[in-house]
């Protein structure tokens, strides 16, 4: 079908249009606002412009001052710098010109350290906040354009349990699941989106119904704006996303993005698993998923191989293991080799004698002739050899020895 026109129609209309229209200056339930605004490198300065613009729009929507909306300002990147507290300002002149004078930071993208500053720093009495109540609410919007480089699902789980509301919108190609770990149940109501930061203003009629129709809840609410889908409200904020490929958009999966309806859900490569974060994988270990060998498991790729130990070798069932003859195998004895363990000894055979390389052998007659008995069988050969050539022999005892 086609798509729906961006206009809003807010949750329980009826009932507030009197409260909502038609009187300029909403007289909404005072609020406590802290405006959080991304600032990191991948908003262009003229998007920064329009995101302050869009804040400016608020300011001049809702009730300032001190006794109704107060408003304070986070900006932040990679750092986090409080801009003004709620106390700063209680006329809306002087508020949007020090919204106007804010900016853009650097690079960096540290949302949960910006929900964290704001909830301990800028949420607190000696920042301005009021103690909620029925009648007082706190309000934080916050403006990014990207993903979270930090944990932001703990840090806004804090947050809504110290009794803020959260509500993220996207702009652009923001995070969806990061906008879900950032929002309050039901998501629904909670998570905003607008294409670019050139149509951001169409938000501005959404949050001012929105805060000026907040009449039956106590505690905070905080609205989060980062770069996602635009929103049409019927009875409940619904979202249309015909034709969204929200894997597109970006997302936070480490390896495959699987577009799921409105959202998306990470896949892993082969090989892989995916992580109890359902983010990121990890290589998956078929062997602690169990397996049929008999002595070693190695894992490979996305199955698994038996090996086995040392010693032992690998039947042709590739299964199990037999103990390895290592005599079989090749060995560099000269005459006989003899198992022993893991490992083999070298023998000789009868009439042989090891050599001291525990490997070659020499025949043993050899090591049983004395070095006298060497002498003398010199000296016959040396008589045999000069009475041969008519010569006359020496003494064996002046002959040399054989070495």
């Amino acid at each position: 079908g086609e798509r729906p026109a961006a206009s809003v129609v807010p949750a329980g209309q009826a009932h507030r249009e009197s409260l909502c229209r038609g009187s300029g200056v909403r007289q909404n339930r005072p609020i406590d606002l802290v405006f959080i605004i991304d600032s990191s490198r991948s908003v262009r300065r003229a998007e920064f412009e329009k995101a302050k613009e869009f804040l400016q729009d608020m300011v001049d929507s809702l009730e300032i001052g001190s006794d109704a909306t107060r408003v304070g300002l986070v900006n932040y990147a990679s750092t986090v710098q409080i801009e003004f507290l709620l106390k700063t300002y209680f006329q809306k002149s002087s508020l949007k010109q020090a919204l106007a004078r804010v900016e853009p930071l650097a690079s960096g993208t540290m949302t949960g350290m910006a929900i964290k500053t704001a909830m301990e720093k800028a949420f607190t009495a000696e920042a301005g906040a009021r103690v909620s109540s029925v009648n007082i609410a706190k309000v934080a919007i916050i403006v990014t354009d990207g993903r979270p480089q930090d944990n932001v699902e703990e840090v806004a789980a804090a947050a809504r349990a110290s009794g803020i509301e959260i509500y993220a919108v996207g702009v652009d190609r923001a995070d969806m699941m990061s906008l879900r770990l950032m929002a309050s149940p039901p998501h629904d109501e909670h998570v905003f989106y607008v294409e670019t930061y050139g149509v951001i203003e169409k938000l501005t009629s959404k949050f001012r119904e929105t805060l000026c129709g907040k009449d039956d809840d106590n505690g905070s609410l905080a609205l989060i704006v980062t770069k996602t889908h635009w929103c049409v409200s019927n009875q409940t904020l619904r979202c249309f996303f015909s034709g969204l490929d929200p894997c597109a958009q970006g997302h936070s999966c480490q390896h495959i993005c699987v577009n799921n309806d409105y959202s998306y859900y990470c896949k892993c490569h082969a090989g892989y698993v995916l992580n109890q974060d359902k983010r990121t994988c990890s290589r998956s270990d078929p062997c602690a998923r169990g397996h049929n060998c008999e002595q070693i498991c190695i894992n490979s790729d996305d199955s698994y191989i038996c090996s086995c130990r040392v010693g032992y070798v690998l039947n042709a069932d590739k299964k199990t293991c037999s103990h390895l003859d290592t005599c079989v195998e090749e060995n560099d004895c000269q005459h006989v080799c003899v198992k022993n363990g893991n490992s083999y000894l070298c023998m000789c055979h009868e009439g042989y004698i090891l050599n001291a390389d525990k490997k070659t052998c020499s025949p043993s007659w050899t090591s049983s002739i004395t070095t006298q008995r060497r002498v003398k069988l010199k000296y016959i050969l040396k008589v045999r050899c000069e009475r041969y050539n008519g010569q006359t022999a020496n003494s064996p005892d002046s002959l040399p020895l054989i070495s």
